[in-house]
């Protein structure tokens, strides 16, 4: 006898997908659900956007786009779009399951719903959220978790985090690791030349990429500099790569004092192509963050075969394995060591290279989309 297959009709909140303006939530939501829906066309998707979309995430035949507002990008606008806007939508249109990506979903709405918790740093270290969205996450997102009836996350750290935190039951989250974009690949040495005359005149560099933001560690990072520069006399920069965040005078203040002000070189958004240029032609990552409930660009520097010195706390030495230089994100020393060993001895870099080789096969899209998929399969036939 034929098994019968049930046809869902899979409801997502796609809201972080924007032109040109692809980050984290962005990123994860399109490399997750554009291989869902084209992989998977017996299935149908409603895809949620708080904005006029644009067609390129129209990935497949079986997508219907909605557009649902008001534009969702302040605490009043989340609850309104969430706990107004979305169940009416989901009623509608008569939705099996709802997936959100990024850490809210609706109270409201009776849907199963999957949600995606990437961290718990609004309940851990709230100081570091600005003032309106610390009072909406400390107050939500654990009746978010409690709500989902399956939650996914991407570390076993955030797991036992959110377990921490919340007092939810282990056996309702699941672990599913991000994957690495596949333009974060290695570059030949004549292409990785061509990018050092770019940026800073064919030197070597330390490369930091992320958001410039207190979490991320950046004026340790910078002071950690000067001591390499002061200890070695290297003719090494550092280049970083990230948009603004907030509190940034630190940095400011930071840059300004240094001594080697004229190598550190701070270039703000960088594109997506250049951005990986930049990573696959360093010396090596340095990614000294405080706390990550992943930590992406260790994974990325990977696969541009490229090594990492990254901080022994929270998931990163999840993601890094053995391969990386694990630092003390408090310590100056800590880091100037592990600076100074990668610049000095090119045996350990290529060796780190090799582990990384290695340890990035546990991190895939394509298995991370059908480990998700089934999970909202299964919460959506229940």
């Amino acid at each position: 006898m034929a098994q019968l297959i049930l046809i869902l009709r899979i409801a997502i909140n796609t809201r972080f997908l924007l032109p040109n303006k692809l980050e984290g939530f962005g990123w994860y939501t399109h490399e997750l659900v554009n291989r869902m829906a084209r992989l998977h066309p017996e299935h149908s998707f409603l895809f949620l956007f708080d904005r006029p979309y644009d067609q390129r995430f129209v990935y497949a035949p079986n997508i219907t786009p909605v557009v649902v507002y008001p534009p969702a990008r302040h605490p009043i606008l989340f609850y309104l779009w969430f706990e107004w806007a979305i169940p009416r939508v989901l009623k509608k249109w008569k939705a099996d399951v709802f997936f959100s990506p990024d850490s809210l979903l609706s109270l409201r709405s009776t849907v199963p719903t999957v949600l995606t918790v990437h961290d718990v740093i609004p309940l851990q270290m709230p100081d570091q959220l600005k003032w309106e969205h610390r009072v909406y996450y400390q107050h939500f997102l654990p009746k978010f978790i409690h709500r989902a009836e399956r939650v996914l996350t991407v570390s076993q750290y955030t797991k036992e985090s959110i377990v921490e935190t919340t007092g939810v039951r282990p056996e309702k989250i699941k672990v599913v690791y991000n994957g690495c974009r596949e333009l974060f690949c290695p570059l030949e040495e004549r292409e990785q030349h061509q990018v050092r005359l770019k940026y800073t005149g064919g030197k070597p560099y330390f490369f930091y990429t992320g958001a410039i933001h207190p979490r991320k560690n950046i004026p340790f990072l910078i002071r950690a500099f000067n001591r390499f520069k002061e200890e070695t006399g290297a003719d090494v920069q550092l280049v970083l790569a990230g948009r603004y965040a907030w509190k940034t005078g630190p940095v400011q203040e930071a840059l300004e004092q240094s001594p080697w002000r004229s190598d550190i070189f701070l270039l703000g958004y960088v594109e997506d192509s250049d951005l990986a240029a930049l990573m696959a032609s360093a010396l090596a990552l340095v990614y000294p963050s405080i706390s990550e409930g992943f930590g992406l660009p260790i994974l990325e520097a990977m696969y541009c075969d490229i090594p990492v010195i990254t901080s022994n706390t929270t998931a990163m030495p999840e993601v890094a394995g053995d391969a990386a230089l694990m630092m003390d994100p408090y310590q100056i020393e800590s880091l100037l060591g592990c600076m100074i060993e990668l610049w000095s001895q090119p045996d350990k870099r290529a060796a780190l290279v090799g582990r990384g080789r290695i340890q990035r096969q546990q991190f895939s899209w394509d298995l991370a989309a059908e480990q998700t998929l089934a999970v909202i399969l299964e919460t959506g036939k229940k």
